[in-house]
């Protein structure tokens, strides 16, 4: 975009999207939102609006400080690893930012300070004794990331010390009910330190007074907001105690600012590194201070305090543009179910592209079929997306616009013709659909607009099917290539109205027609015939999906470390020992195992093993087995699997699940152990081609690739 045309140009749109954390790859969750922001990003550019699209790294935190200590390389080297990895995500999924920053920049550092200084000034920060939880193990302040327990206000368990997963309420870690260190699980004490806090308590009528009457934020958002206003705004703790990885508070030796401070101000920090390089501007004055810019967040549901209470404050209180508009959206489901590694259905973005025939434009389609502006969460169901795209997207949209420029190419030498009264009359008639795909676009939903555009569709393949050219051809050519010209114009508008959604498709269809993507194409073109032109030789874009993602099924058994403390040889069986093992946390069990041909007892005794706990107890001649061992069995040989680094009560899980997650509840029998299928590969016990560990190690086994574990 040059830089004279920016200047002449009033109304500027900035669009941003939540900055994904630097501490794991791009799921399919992470998507919706970058998707859903692109697609209006598109719509506004094709609309011929001055828009930017900002989004960047957020990088700051102890988690990353962590993260970075267990690889035993820098933070600066981990947040550069995934830096490139969400870029070639976000690429792969034709997510197209104007700039990609990161919160770990000069320009984010100067606005931070910045933002501090400036409400420091105005007296809206101030230092107030805090008691904060502290472990005396690891010597050190616990974040509120790094301190777990029952949330104070639902009783829910597992949260984290800064906002409940389940209710959404904030609160401060010591509120946590029975809190355990998130690092090495121990109590942790009260300690006080001098912290910074902002006066978000003084804001409240400010707040209720600008979101009350805003036109574009979700009434169902805005209730939600309002809720927590009347209740009473606390004010906010933003420094942290070091270790942390993050920015100095200036002046102070081993204080640093909260991450949700300068999180958001990234937004501003990527737009002054894309308004100084393409703009010769600063973000202020191109953006955040200019009259004439608005500024749209999309976010997901679980961040609305942070930007709907914290941010507007901050921006109020140092006199820079609140958000013209706020986009929330749900959570992503997997088949129903939230996303869970112990359930199978955590999926990376490569995790889609790695199934063949799995476009990444087969995606958006879908994503674009369920937006709308609601916080409602999306469920991707494997079945309904094949459905979808089959039955949409290929047979319908797809369909037409090739078989409508096949017969032109294969019936009139590839030149299009002209279009007659009686087509003009009919081609006039879907102007209002157009008209009325476009609305949905500018009011968010996306939902409507993709029916509106298959609405088109049907109605291009009825009149290609009705007009039956494959037969007129025969009786008046003329008027056969009037249609099918007709026809033609339909698939290029269809390809026009499509581009936010499938902007790839939608170009090589455009370009069938000699109208380049980029190059000053806009909507403005639907509706434009195109007559007399020679059109390039058709193909098929996009075919229909064979077989999508298949999730693995929950990990359903419960298999811990134990040492085989005593044993004995079972007096009524030949083949039974009798065996007592300690399973950790001074409990022990007992269970009977078939092991007197391949084994001798002083062989047994002291040795490590891989227990199944949640096993149907048996009676085996007498004797009580309340589970069963592990053994990889080859046919001829039987080896005991034994961890050598675990300790007994060690949890053993399938690699990339939880451990906490992954253990099951469910008592199975025998039979329905068996069917997990447990086998020996490159010397690992594998579920589903994941090796099972420890948090301590790969499971082992000196067997033959394929020997059956049971």
């Amino acid at each position: 975009m040059a830089m004279e045309a920016d200047a002449k140009s009033k109304e500027r749109f900035l669009v941003t999207a939540g900055l994904p954390y630097a501490n794991g790859p791009i799921h399919l969750g992470h998507l919706v939102e970058y998707i859903q922001a692109d697609i209006f990003v598109r719509f506004l550019r094709l609309s011929g609006k001055n828009v930017v699209y900002v989004c960047g790294d957020d990088t700051h935190g102890t988690p990353i400080e962590l993260a970075a200590a267990k690889e035993k390389i820098a933070p600066e080297q981990l947040i550069a690893k995934y830096y490139a990895g969400h870029m070639e995500d976000f690429a792969s999924f034709f997510v197209d930012f104007d700039i990609y920053h990161s919160t770990n920049s000069p320009e984010n550092k100067f606005y931070s300070d910045f933002f501090f200084e400036k409400l420091k000034e105005e007296k809206l920060i101030y230092e107030r004794l805090v008691e904060l939880t502290y472990c005396n193990n690891c010597s050190r302040y616990l974040p509120d990331r790094y301190v777990k327990g029952k949330c104070p206000k639902c009783s829910a368990d597992g949260q984290y010390g800064d906002q409940c997963e389940k209710c959404n309420s904030t609160y401060q870690p010591v509120d946590l009910v029975e809190p355990h260190c998130a690092i090495c699980s121990s109590a942790p004490v009260r300690k006080q330190s001098l912290h910074y806090f902002f006066r978000l308590s003084s804001f409240s009528q400010r707040l209720q007074q600008w979101l009350e009457p805003h036109q574009d934020i979700q009434q169902d958002v805005k209730n939600f907001v309002m809720g927590w206003i009347k209740s009473g705004l606390q004010d906010w703790d933003i420094s942290r105690d070091g270790p942390y990885f993050g920015f100095k508070i200036p002046g102070e030796l081993n204080k640093y600012y909260y991450v949700w401070l300068d999180a958001p101000i990234g937004y501003i920090a990527a737009t002054e590194k894309y308004s100084r390089e393409k703009l010769g501007q600063t973000a202020t004055a191109a953006y955040w201070r200019n009259p004439d810019a608005r500024i749209i967040h999309f976010i997901g549901k679980d961040i609305i305090y942070f930007h709907l209470l914290f941010w507007p404050a901050m921006l109020m209180g140092v006199g820079i543009n609140l958000p013209s508009g706020l986009v929330v959206h749900g959570h992503l489901t997997i088949n129903g179910e939230k996303m869970s590694k112990s359930r199978g259905n955590f999926l990376m973005a490569k995790d889609y592209l790695a199934v063949p025939g799995h476009e990444p434009e087969f995606l958006r389609f879908y994503y674009a079929s369920h937006l709308v502006k609601a916080i409602s969460d999306i469920n991707l169901d494997f079945e309904d997306f094949k459905a979808a795209v089959n039955n949409d997207l290929v047979s319908n949209i797809a369909n037409f616009v090739h078989r409508a420029m096949v017969f032109v190419s294969n019936n009139f030498d590839s030149r299009l013709g002209d279009i007659g009264a009686d087509e003009k009359l009919f081609l006039q008639q879907l102007q209002p659909k157009y008209e009325a795909v476009l609305k949905h676009y500018s009011s968010y939903n996306f939902k409507e607009a993709v029916k509106g555009i298959l609405e088109i569709s049907s109605i291009g393949n009825r009149y290609f099917q009705d007009n039956q050219p494959w037969q007129l051809v025969k009786t008046d050519r003329k008027r056969c290539h009037r249609i099918v010209t007709a026809a033609a114009n339909i698939a290029k508008d269809m390809a026009l109205l499509s581009l936010p959604i499938l902007p790839k498709y939608s170009e090589k269809v455009l370009r069938l027609f000699g109208l380049e993507c980029p190059g000053g194409l806009g909507f403005g073109e639907i509706g434009r015939h195109v007559t007399g032109r020679k059109i390039q030789q058709p193909r098929i874009i996009f075919a229909p999906i064979e077989e999508t993602i298949r999730l693995a099924t929950a990990f359903p058994a419960s298999l811990k470390v134990g040492k085989v403390e005593e044993i004995t040889e079972h007096p009524d069986a030949d083949k039974l020992f009798v065996l007592k093992v300690d399973v950790g946390n001074d409990k022990q069990i007992q269970l009977v195992a078939g092991l007197r041909p391949y084994y001798k007892k002083d062989e047994l005794l002291g040795k490590k093993i891989v227990v199944v706990s949640n096993l149907k107890h048996a009676r085996l001649r007498g004797f009580e087995s309340h589970g069963m061992l592990l053994a990889a069995d080859d046919g001829k040989r039987v080896v005991v699997v034994s961890p050598q680094q675990s300790e007994p009560g060690d949890a053993v899980f399938p690699e990339g699940s939880d451990a906490a997650e992954a253990a099951g509840e469910k008592q199975l029998n025998i039979e329905e152990f068996y069917k997990l299928g447990l086998k020996v590969k490159d010397e690992a016990v594998v579920y589903g081609g994941k090796p099972l560990r420890t948090a301590r190690e790969i499971i082992s086994v000196d067997a033959e690739d394929d020997a059956v574990v049971r």
